[in-house]
């Protein structure tokens, strides 16, 4: 088997929710739940957090005692600072022969799905050199100046007749350094698309998204 390692990048400080890495979020700190998930899916060789925050640097080494930690350089602290230089960085600091790298605002994301979505790249190989995660959408979607994208507005479709489109829902990406190499980006030159459920695939960015968020989390361990 190929030497796979999971990227968690994290930084201290968020633009929209405060310290939202390692707010409370049913119970633990939110980053906890994605790292529970990647240890649970028992298809990695190492776990890997890197991150700018002396909070999380600390906590983590007393929650997760396996998982490697990487403190962020200076000068790849800045909020605009493209996640793909971040990946650059990480790839040299840890070898492996492929990488997932997803976030600690997916909380959501089962370990049955990362499992899958290895396996799926893993087969894939060669006829693609790169995956990342979708969901889809069946919506009348339009573009900024008013053109209709994925339906004619001169007839009224059901929305679960229209054409299939995907977001980019940010909660995995799994490449090679080579890859990442190729196009300084964490999609490759072939990539493949993996489905993730709406509800799953979850992104919290903002108070509102957190709060549902933690709904849906609670509600999900109730229930399974």
């Amino acid at each position: 088997m190929p030497r796979i390692v999971a990227l968690v990048p994290m930084r201290h400080r968020s633009e929209r929710l405060s310290g939202k890495n390692y707010k409370e979020f049913a119970g633990l700190p939110l980053y906890h739940h994605i790292i529970q998930s990647l240890l649970a899916s028992e298809c990695f060789d190492e776990i890997v957090i890197d991150t700018d925050s002396p909070a999380i640097l600390k906590d983590a080494a007393k929650a997760f005692p396996t998982v490697k930690l990487i403190e962020r350089p200076e000068h790849l602290r800045a909020g605009t600072m493209p996640m793909n230089e971040i990946l650059l960085h990480d790839v040299r600091e840890v070898e492996a022969d492929y990488y997932l790298q997803t976030h600690s605002t997916n909380p959501l994301l089962r370990p049955v799905t990362i499992t899958e979505a290895v396996s799926r790249f893993v087969d894939g190989l060669p006829a693609y050199d790169s995956l990342f995660g979708v969901t889809q959408i069946r919506k009348y979607l339009w573009d900024s100046i008013g053109r209709p994208i994925n339906h004619n507005p001169n007839y009224l479709m059901r929305t679960q007749d229209l054409p299939v489109v995907y977001e980019e829902n940010s909660n995995l990406y799994v490449f090679s350094e080579e890859s990442l190499l190729a196009r300084r980006h964490r999609i490759g030159l072939r990539p493949q698309m993996f489905e993730i459920d709406a509800l799953e695939a979850w992104d919290i960015d903002d108070e509102f998204e957190f709060q549902v968020g933690e709904f849906l989390f609670t509600h999900r361990m109730m229930n399974d």
